[in-house]
């Protein structure tokens, strides 16, 4: 094969492999303001008020508060790095000092919209303490992939190519700390099977160098 053929070849197999790249950056449409999403138990003391999404104790003037996240209007394309919702921590009594905070679990249910499926992180979380400048719980999580296709889907369809992950474990922030105070959202990311990784890129650009650098070479000689 001479070698214009050969490159024109070349060219043609990397801009189908760019081009499915494109293709695969698709739009996901997601939400976790699902039934599933609350507090599933609560530590002594405290009762699960809001629908499920908040954590109080009264007498201590503690509470826990989750606030879902909606998918943006248009989704997010993948790969991108999302935020599930967030926790606030609130220690009104905490003015006069620390006070502890018992277990707990909480369910986090990611719809995935656009492919109609459900799957569900469930974090727990082991007995701290809470001051106006600490806090010493974390919720970790499990598992920390739902998707793609049925991969620990709760409901219905399957995921298809699309998956979302959330770290091993978040730390809950001290009351007065954040933005605003006490605020700790839950960082995840959503991606899809069909997005190229980083080396096949590198693979698909390395081909359009060495392809250059023996085509100089060749009108040299």
């Amino acid at each position: 094969m001479k070698l214009g053929r050969l490159i024109q070849f070349a060219l043609v197999a990397a801009a189908v492999l760019i081009m499915a790249a494109s293709a695969s950056a698709t739009t996901i449409q997601w939400t976790t303001n699902g039934v599933a999403t609350g507090f599933t138990s609560a530590p002594a003391g405290y009762t699960i008020t809001d629908g499920g999404l908040e954590l109080l104790d009264a007498a201590a003037g503690v509470e826990l508060l989750f606030t879902p996240n909606a998918s943006p209007v248009g989704g997010n394309a993948v790969p991108s790095n999302v935020d599930f919702g967030d926790f606030l921590l609130i220690c009104t009594g905490c003015a006069t000092g620390g006070t502890a905070f018992g277990s707990f679990t909480f369910s986090l249910e990611i719809t995935d919209v656009t492919d109609s499926a459900t799957g569900v992180f469930t974090g727990t979380s082991t007995a701290g303490s809470v001051t106006p400048t600490s806090a010493t719980m974390d919720v970790n999580w499990s598992p920390t992939q739902v998707g793609p296709g049925t991969t620990n889907a709760t409901g219905g369809t399957n995921f298809s190519t699309t998956f979302f992950t959330v770290p091993n474990m978040t730390l809950i922030v001290a009351p007065n700390s954040g933005t605003p105070p006490g605020d700790t959202s839950i960082q995840g990311t959503v991606s899809s099977t069909l997005v190229p990784e980083p080396a096949t890129m590198a693979m698909v650009g390395g081909l359009f160098v060495g392809l250059a650098a023996l085509a100089r070479k060749r009108r040299r000689s």
